[in-house]
This record gives C-alpha cells, structure tokens and sequence, in this order.
C-alpha cells in the first residue's frame, strides 16, 4: 500500500511539474528548483527586469549562461520574450531563464549565487 501510494505521488508530482512547464519547454522540478528536459538547472540574472520583455544577457554572457529557447506558447508563470539576435527565450515570472556552462550534470547547481547576481529558481511543491 505504501509503494502505491509513493507512485502516485510521484506520478502527481511530474504530471504537476510538466504541467507548469506549458507547451514550449520540457521543464520540471528536481529538488525544489526548475530544471530543464536534460535536468540541468535553470537560473535568472538579477541585472534582467522581470517583466522587461528583454533580457540583458548577450554576447560572452549568453555563451556562459545560455538563454532557454522557448518553443510554443506556455502558460503562465511562463511567457516568452523576443531576444536581440530574434531568437525566443523562455521567461518564468517575467524574468529570462538560463543554464550554466559550468553545470557539468544534471543536479549541478554551480551558476547559483555567482557574482552575487544569478539565481536557480526556487518551486515550492505542495
């Protein structure tokens, strides 16, 4: 009995976790913070206004913490924001989301924190 229910729990945990993620990204939630198909996790810069519609991340930045490509139309608290270069990022509470070249694999958590300004994005789970 109690094996059934840890599935279902489990099971409820990522239908809740793919439902969040909408249609254009395959994110889920992996010990409290979002992370992305490749469990790999996803951060914001505190230099991005949420809700800017832009993200202050180009050039060597954007090649360190590579942008989340969005795909489709996602549901809130997700959106979309068109970068400089015409590319669709992905965005989470208005703020654009990203990886970290220096996360090695899935878990790794090595982006958070770094210069005081880049953050995982922290889910609380119910």
């Amino acid at each position: 009995m109690i094996l059934l229910r840890g599935s279902t729990l489990a099971m409820a945990l990522s239908l809740r976790a793919a439902l969040l993620a909408g249609e254009s990204a395959p994110l889920q939630i992996a010990n409290g913070v979002l992370v992305n198909a490749a469990g790999m996790t996803v951060y914001t810069y505190d230099k991005d206004e949420a809700g800017s519609g832009r993200s202050s991340c180009v050039a060597a930045c954007a090649k360190n913490w590579p942008p989340l490509i969005a795909q489709g139309s996602p549901r809130p608290p997700y959106s979309v924001l068109t970068r400089a270069d015409g590319s669709k990022q992905l965005a989470h509470g208005g703020r654009p989301l990203y990886t970290f070249v220096k996360d090695r694999k899935a878990g790794d958590r090595t982006g958070d924190g770094v210069g005081g300004v880049w953050h995982v994005v922290r889910v609380a789970v119910p």
